[in-house]
């Protein structure tokens, strides 16, 4: 078992989380490619992409959200040495993320049926339809992907993951640029041939991970524990009642977003492209800050395993200072080049001055996101996730969507009024999950010192 230190935790988790924040930005990558080449293919390509990436980013974030139940699982058995348990519960983990893939993949195949009832632009359903088809495929290799990930990560092997994704991406943009283009020979697919390379990048993801658990000799005891182990209720209890809340707790985040992009769309098919332009930026920026919090994340189950109690608050105060560093460093690039970021996607002028001005928005809830991702993740460190699917809901579906609601359609701000109401929502949110932590752990302190 690698030692963590006590004494440089700013180290330690930029150490943990650089190839954390990798695979993960990897995940997301594969559509940000996606919509960065799709979008010189055409606008209206943009657009549709727009709308069925960010119903699909609440699914893949609500899936990634269900699968985090494996790591205060995993880091707290590692922290006592107990490896050969590990391995059982990744085998519970792996049907459970199955069956629950299976579940989503009968979601969307109801949303794909009443895609026509979403008030989106008529001229875009053919393009969207069948780009919705491939992405529900690639539901069950996600599913194997994520299992496998947290369970790499929490053994602090996150290179593994960040290898596996970066190489995903490299076929992802090759095949992107054969069949979106038809370069080579290969038919021009546009959108659906920027579907198709993605699908089979998740495949080769999923693959590769469950390849090198079971062929690598330096994993042999979780393997061991993996073709020995039994599913059975325990551990498959254990792993809903954490991987549930915070499935429900990301699902509603995203769903700020998502669900945001339907009212988008009621603005026009502009507005709708720009959108788009600025989730995915935002989605980089903000997976970048999510892997520092998932290796403080990590670091925390491994403290609390140990009844490290001072290790576990010192490691989350550490992670929201460097959340804030962070937040900073991106800002500045971001507000120089506000006016040249839209052209990376699109050529059209209108979307690139929209996105100029709608930026200012998604610099201002960096802080308050920084807030949310420490805060959120101390508590799945130490277990104690239910309260959060409650403060998720206040944050996201009670404040957000109505704001935006208000602000961009009844009151006419547009895209901006829409966007204004995600940093105070963040906010709102962090703020929440810093006060739970803080209780929680005074708690266990004053427990301690009883004991004593």
């Amino acid at each position: 078992m690698k030692n963590f230190s006590k004494n440089n935790y700013y180290r330690d988790l930029i150490k943990l989380g650089i190839p954390i924040i990798i695979g993960q930005l990897g995940t997301i990558v594969l559509g940000f490619a996606d919509t960065l080449m799709i979008g010189h293919h055409g606008t209206q390509d943009l657009a549709a992409a727009g709308l069925v990436n960010n119903v699909f980013n609440l699914v893949l974030l609500f899936y990634l959200g269900f699968s985090y139940g494996l790591i205060p699982l995993v880091g707290n058995l590692y922290g006592r040495g107990k490896h050969q348990e590990i391995g059982q519960k990744v085998k519970n983990s792996l049907l459970a993320n199955f069956l629950i893939g299976l579940l989503l993949m009968l979601v969307m195949t109801i949303v794909y049926f009443n895609l026509e009832n979403m008030g989106q632009p008529k001229e875009l359903l053919s393009l969207i339809r069948p780009y919705f088809i491939v992405n529900v495929i690639s539901l069950p290799f996600i599913g194997l992907f994520n299992g496998l990930k947290q369970f790499f990560d929490g053994i602090t092997h996150a290179k593994v993951s960040m290898w596996v994704m970066i190489i995903a991406n490299l076929l992802n943009i090759l095949f992107n640029g054969l069949l979106i283009y038809g370069y080579a020979g290969f038919p021009e697919l546009g959108l659906l041939g920027a579907g198709i390379a993605t699908l089979g990048s998740r495949v080769f993801m999923g693959i590769a991970l469950l390849c090198i658990l079971l062929g690598n000799r330096k994993f042999a005891i979780y393997k061991q524990g993996l073709m020995q182990g039994i599913i059975n209720r325990k551990d498959m209890k254990d792993l809903n009642a954490l991987g549930w809340p915070i499935a429900l707790q990301l699902g509603m985040e995203t769903a700020a977003f998502s669900l945001s992009c339907i009212m988008v769309g009621w603005i026009g098919t502009t507005a709708l492209a720009a959108h788009q332009v600025m989730v995915t930026i935002g989605q980089l920026f903000c997976l970048i800050l999510s892997g520092v919090a998932t290796a403080a994340s990590i670091r925390i189950s491994v403290f609390y395993g140990q009844n490290n109690y001072s290790a576990v608050i010192e490691n989350a105060k550490d992670c929201f200072r460097l959340e804030l560093i962070i937040a900073t460093i991106i800002a500045i690039p971001v507000i120089i080049f506000r006016n040249q970021i839209g052209g990376c996607f699109t050529d059209n002028t209108e979307v690139q001055h929209m996105v100029s001005i709608v930026i200012f928005t998604m610099i201002a809830y960096q802080f308050g996101d920084g807030l949310q991702y420490t805060y959120a993740n101390a508590l799945r460190g130490i277990a104690c996730v239910r309260p959060m699917v409650l403060y998720a809901f206040i944050a996201y579906f009670v404040i957000s969507l109505p704001l935006g609601y208000l602000l961009g359609i009844h009151l006419k701000f547009d895209l901006v009024g829409i966007w204004t109401a995600f940093p105070i929502s963040l906010s709102v949110a962090g703020i929440q999950y810093y006060l739970r932590f803080k209780k929680e752990m005074n708690l266990k302190m004053a427990r301690v010192i009883e004991k004593d």
